[in-house]
């Protein structure tokens, strides 16, 4: 064969990735340079008003991490929330899938539906309902405590505290994350040899050797994906804290990196500050993400 047939021949998937690569180049790419060069530099009303740009260096970095904010309260919001809300995620869905599995067709199809409208629901609406459910004075939480006699309403408000207002952040985002996993599984479910999990049984495996020694090994790579893309989103989470009362900033030990980075540029007009706040949040999705991406390639060159 030729060199140049050769030659063309290796370049043709990227000649039918290239419309996709640019546009992933202009919609993603560029704003993140745009960002990281924000990022070095002191950017106000100010310079926006003279449209003049002063670079700093890494001044804003060094900033952020002699800010003991950022270590006390933002990053361990932002971190242990993501963990939470992944290991709940993941597990929920998972018994959601297990549950379809061994549903009839009349009833699964009434679970998945329920299940897709849960993740059909906007974020923005998602977080409404959960700030009406744990409302102070006519919530249904706060009304039937207050009919049991265990809390005074008046008292009680669920959203300045910070450990009850993460809680109430992760029933959001489990609620409005766990459909994605639980089809995703049910999905590689199927894909599982009946024969696999029969011989387990007629070896005297129980249900749970069966789900431990025969699911999770067989789904592996399923479980990856859905922990990757359920980490990603969790670490980025925006809207069901911001819109929570006292995520905006008016209560800041509640902040969790993205949103005290939109506090920061928007609400301070700090926007190199803000800049870096953004590019370290990105930073750590990229090392999470690729750790567990690793794993992957790992576990795929063992088989």
């Amino acid at each position: 064969m030729a060199a140049p047939e050769c030659r063309l021949r290796a370049a043709r998937p990227w000649l039918l990735l290239a419309p996709a690569l640019a546009v992933l180049a202009t919609l993603l790419l560029w704003p993140l340079l745009r960002l990281l060069l924000l990022s070095f530099q002191e950017y106000g009303l100010r310079e926006i008003r003279t449209g003049e740009s002063q670079y700093v260096g890494i001044d804003n970095y060094r900033a952020l991490l002699n800010d003991s904010f950022l270590w006390t309260t933002a990053l361990p919001n932002t971190v242990g929330f993501a963990v939470v809300c992944v290991v709940l995620t993941v597990a929920t869905g998972t018994l959601v899938a297990l549950l379809l599995q061994r549903l009839g067709r009349v009833w699964r199809v009434v679970v998945s539906a329920a299940v897709m409208a849960a993740w059909a629901m906007p974020a923005v609406t998602g977080t409404h309902v959960w700030i009406w459910i744990f409302d102070p004075l006519g919530g249904p939480v706060s009304g039937g405590l207050d009919g049991l006699g265990l809390i005074e309403p008046r008292e009680t408000n669920w959203f300045t505290d910070r450990w009850s207002f993460y809680a109430i952040a992760a029933l959001n985002v489990v609620h409005h994350g766990f459909p994605f996993v639980a089809i995703t599984v049910f999905a590689g479910l199927l894909t599982i040899p009946r024969e696999l999990p029969e011989a387990a049984t007629v070896d005297g495996a129980g249900a749970w050797q069966r789900f431990r020694y025969v699911t999770v090994p067989t789904l592996r790579p399923v479980f990856t994906v859905v922990t990757v893309l359920s980490t990603i989103w969790d670490f980025k989470v925006f809207a069901q804290i911001y819109l929570m009362p006292g995520g905006d900033g008016t209560n800041p030990s509640v902040l969790n990196l993205g949103v005290w980075s939109y506090v920061r540029s928007f609400g301070r007009n700090d926007y190199g500050q803000g800049a870096a706040i953004a590019v370290l949040l990105t930073a750590l999705l990229l090392a999470v993400t690729a750790l567990y991406v690793r794993t992957l390639f790992r576990e795929r060159d063992e088989r």
